[in-house]
């Protein structure tokens, strides 16, 4: 670290508590956040908050620059059918509702092939668990979209339907995740997560993958060369010492493996989910407030930064306004384009169809950094200088949802109603 940046800082922060300036000092001098300080910065309030930031955008700063990346991406989520009845999820279907739905394949393909000649580099597949899928189905998929499409990225399959495929198809883990590899998955999302507390998961989500298969899957992937996301999903009824638990968990697993590419922090959208808008969780909060966002950001970067050096801000989520001030407070990625996303959607969030290269790009240097898009396992595909533009097809679509459709029109449409399969 540059002592010189650092000692300024240090000496800029006289008016911070003095708990919360001794660790930030520790922090500043090299050392590792542990639990129990991490714990005590996440219960920080009015200008610490402001410190803890201040210390996160320079830890940033020092450990992965200025530059912010995004990637040219789609996801596709290819059914809403599952079996599954998780409280904060807005996105699931029985599979004897009318607004069931089930994409096939050569949808997917169609999909992912538009997504491509528009300058994609990466889709990204997650769905519901249907009833008895063919447990092969997800090595088929990928089959299928990676004989269509060599020279894209298959972004694909969460833990939990990681775990669903093995268990339906009788394959171990391993050996099922082995195969996927083979058919041409590329990278796993690091979802299923919500947190990683069994007390909690079994309130919000009972029946949902346990932590200890959530980390069994994961392990298994980095050990067999498939590197994956991580995430939290907070604001309902955890607390600030879960996150720093959460997190803790992560550092120590990508210590051992370096195979989490990135973390990114999900807050609840609550106003569908069943959680909430069904009262079925007592005690849950209406999401995350807007400081507990910037808290979390910021602790992210200051847990994890050191073994974790990605850390996301979703504008998905959070808005692009609100995504691109993370970025002063720890975050140096602002995910991807998506072009349409349904499970936030779902839940009532009001972003998730499409942002453009080039208004990513705008909201980055708006911001006093550097764009850079980026590819899946973030090797950087081009760094837009001052005054560099692209004609990217992306940026010439007026009307995302009339070109691409959307997560209301498709459940509302007859075309691939699951009753109908």
């Amino acid at each position: 670290m540059n002592t010189g940046d650092a000692g300024s800082l240090r000496g800029g922060l006289d008016w911070a508590s003095t708990p919360v300036r001794r660790i930030l000092g520790r922090l500043l001098d090299g050392a590792e956040l542990s639990v129990a300080d991490g714990i005590a910065l996440a219960g920080a309030q009015g200008r610490d908050v402001h410190a803890v930031t201040l210390v996160a955008d320079e830890m940033r700063r020092q450990q992965v620059g200025d530059v912010v990346t995004f990637v040219v991406n789609r996801n596709i989520n290819f059914t809403n059918v599952c079996i599954k009845h998780c409280t904060f999820c807005a996105f699931s279907r029985d599979h004897r509702e009318e607004e069931g739905y089930f994409l096939p394949v050569d949808e997917v393909v169609r999909r992912a092939r538009e997504a491509w000649d528009l300058g994609a580099t990466e889709v990204c597949i997650q769905a519901g668990l249907p009833p008895k899928l063919d447990g092969r189905y997800y090595i088929d998929l990928a089959r299928a979209l990676k004989a269509a499409l060599p020279g894209l990225h298959l972004h694909a399959f969460s833990p939990e339907e990681i775990l669903y495929g093995s268990v339906r198809s009788g394959l171990p883990i391993r050996e099922y995740l082995g195969e996927l590899r083979a058919a041409g998955l590329g990278t796993l999302p690091g979802t299923s997560a919500e947190v990683l507390d069994q007390e909690i998961r079994d309130v919000i989500a009972r029946g949902r993958i346990t932590v200890r298969q959530w980390i069994e899957v994961i392990t298994t992937a980095h050990a067999l060369g498939i590197r994956t996301t991580s995430t939290i999903m907070y604001g309902h009824i955890e607390t600030p010492a879960h996150w720093i638990h959460h997190m803790d968990l992560l550092r120590s697993i990508q210590k051992d493996t370096g195979g989490f590419t990135e973390f990114v922090p999900l807050s609840l959208i609550h106003s569908e989910a069943p959680m909430y808008a069904k009262g079925l969780v007592p005690g849950v909060r209406p999401g995350a407030t807007g400081v507990e966002v910037v808290r979390m950001h910021a602790l992210a970067r200051l847990m994890l930064g050191g073994t974790i050096r990605n850390i996301q801000a979703s504008w998905v989520k959070e808005g692009p306004k609100l995504a691109q001030l993370l970025l002063g407070t720890g975050a140096n990625d602002l995910g991807g384009t998506l072009i349409n996303e349904s499970i936030s959607t779902s839940a009532g969030a009001q972003y998730g169809q499409l942002v453009p290269p080039g208004e990513l790009r705008r909201l980055v240097r708006d911001a006093g950094r550097v764009p850079a898009q980026r590819d899946t396992l973030y090797e950087i595909v081009r760094t837009y200088k001052d005054g560099d533009e692209d004609d990217a097809p992306l940026d010439r679509i007026e009307d995302a949802e009339a070109r691409f459709g959307s997560y209301r029109r498709l459940v509302a449409s007859g075309e691939f109603r699951f009753t109908q399969r």
